[in-house]
């Protein structure tokens, strides 16, 4: 870790994306570090507010994070939810009984009406997390999947349905009033560097650039931003991205990612699986790193982490 680093900014989602974050951590000095995290596949589920890819970034710095899903806690059990199952309760989106407690503190914040940030980093400070890590808006977005089987809420889409249906296109609701608190547009303003982390494009970065605001100050920052490309080999390493993309029509490839998110980049990280890309990229306008981007231990994150901050 050196003081030499300046401001970062990572902007993350989902289980790729917190392995990023966690390589970052594990390099920038915590104050330096700030993570704004997609929050459009938030829900409420059984009356809790369940908040996925924020829990899972806080588990994941927090070195809880099951090892084998990456999403969820290590050592989980799930007496609630067999309990949940006598009474043939719905059981389709499964919650572990030390992950209950996350949900359960936040969801009593929220009624008393603190604010999300506030919460976030209260829930961070007593997992140990030093960095900061703020939802990407304080006002409700949810992502809504377009399929030929009609619009599907983001969980009943990806947990519910298993990402099965056939996508024809993705909303952001809410995402028209939403602004970014002053805390993200002060990150934003003195980022040195802005990392889109190896997320799925359309679920997991797209939610937070449709906060048209924050999009606007991404674009107008001449801070470097770098993204981590999610497809590695005509592949994602996890989740639907590469299927959404191919039913959305775009290239399933490093260039197809990069050309979706290209007014809000300068350059491009992609594996060495993809190098033959590199030079379609840098036509795109891009400098690119062509480099290991499957993440398969710390060491590998933290390496990834200083040759982005390398560049």
């Amino acid at each position: 870790m050196t003081n030499s680093i300046g401001n970062v900014v990572a902007l993350a989602g989902g289980v790729g994306g917190a392995k990023l974050v966690h390589g970052l951590y594990q390099v920038v000095p915590p104050e330096k570090l700030t993570i704004i995290v997609n929050t459009g596949d938030d829900f409420e589920h059984l009356g809790l507010s369940i908040s996925p890819d924020l829990d899972t970034v806080m588990y994941t710095l927090a070195g809880l994070a099951h090892p084998q899903t990456g999403w969820g806690v290590r050592g989980e059990s799930w007496n609630m939810m067999a309990a949940l199952a006598r009474y043939a309760g719905p059981t389709w989106f499964q919650l572990g009984d030390r992950d209950l407690a996350t949900h359960l503190l936040r969801t009593s914040w929220l009624r008393e009406g603190q604010p999300y940030q506030t919460i976030t980093a209260e829930l961070c400070r007593r997992l140990g997390v030093s960095c900061t890590v703020l939802p990407m808006c304080e006002e409700p977005v949810r992502t809504m999947v377009q399929t030929q089987e009609g619009e599907l809420p983001f969980q009943e889409y990806f947990v519910r349905q298993r990402c099965q249906p056939i996508v024809t296109g993705i909303r952001f609701d809410g995402a028209e009033t939403a602004k970014p608190s002053r805390a993200v547009v002060t990150a934003i303003r003195q980022a040195e560097m802005i990392i889109f982390c190896p997320s799925n494009p359309w679920l997991s970065i797209d939610p937070i650039l449709a906060v048209s605001a924050l999009r606007r100050l991404i674009v107008a920052s001449q801070a470097p931003k770098i993204g981590v490309s999610p497809i590695v080999g005509g592949q994602a390493l996890k989740g639907p991205a590469a299927k959404i993309m191919a039913e959305l029509g775009w290239e399933v490839s490093p260039v197809g990612v990069a050309r979706h998110l290209r007014d809000v980049l300068t350059c491009w990280v992609i594996d060495k699986a993809d190098q033959s890309y590199q030079n379609e990229l840098t036509h795109l306008g891009l400098q690119v790193l062509v480099t290991n981007t499957v993440m398969k231990n710390d060491a590998e994150r933290a390496q990834l982490a200083r040759e982005i901050l390398g560049m």
